[in-house]
């Protein structure tokens, strides 16, 4: 079985590192996993945009999907490209601070809306946003376990964020504890949920 899980937001929020850590949580559970982050010639403001392709057996193509089983979206600004790739019953997890009630989410995917901007907040993680949703999202469709995320979150700061960790860990638990129920099982498709 495999998941493609595609990201965008804008430069700054944190799409990147939530793809890495995502990446990793996979990898720590003994999934396959490859990766492809892209952003746009801007440091912040631009497009950012990452792939991520987790399979139970070997990857043997680049990250590069036409269609996926779910899209990330930090930002509306990027996200029809990605909304357009996602295959019927798929997921869209939307930060909902930013998509306005219904915008972003296609009547054939399942949406996931996370207010991250107010739950970043009250975790005392204002830059936390997208590590909210990587964890709502991870929570809601059963990919990877919460201490896969925390401790992938720590292998993916450099030594010169490490002052974050806690604030992350605090951002993740708020995403993760913002799912009552999962709404899919990325890795048993047919189990009710």
């Amino acid at each position: 079985m495999e998941r493609e899980i595609l990201l965008t937001g804008i430069g700054g929020q944190g799409v990147q590192l939530a793809a890495e850590v995502l990446a990793r949580a996979a990898t720590r559970e003994q999934r396959h996993v490859m990766t492809l982050g892209t952003y746009g010639g801007t440091m912040r403001g631009g497009n950012t945009d990452a792939c991520i392709v987790i399979a139970d057996t070997a990857i043997s193509t680049p990250p590069l999907v036409s269609r996926a089983w779910a899209g990330f979206g930090m930002h509306p600004r990027y996200w029809e490209p990605v909304s357009e790739k996602l295959r019927p019953s798929g997921v869209a997890a939307l930060n909902s601070s930013l998509f306005a009630e219904f915008d972003g989410a296609r009547e054939d995917v399942t949406p996931l809306r996370v207010d991250t901007d107010a739950l970043a907040t009250e975790a005392d993680a204002p830059m936390g946003g997208a590590l909210v949703l990587a964890a709502a999202f991870s929570a809601a469709t059963v990919l990877v376990t919460f201490d896969s995320l925390v401790e992938a979150m720590n292998e993916a700061l450099p030594p010169y964020r490490r002052q974050h960790a806690e604030a992350n860990t605090r951002a993740l638990h708020a995403g993760w504890a913002a799912v009552e129920t999962p709404i899919t099982d990325a890795w048993n498709p047919g189990a009710t949920t």
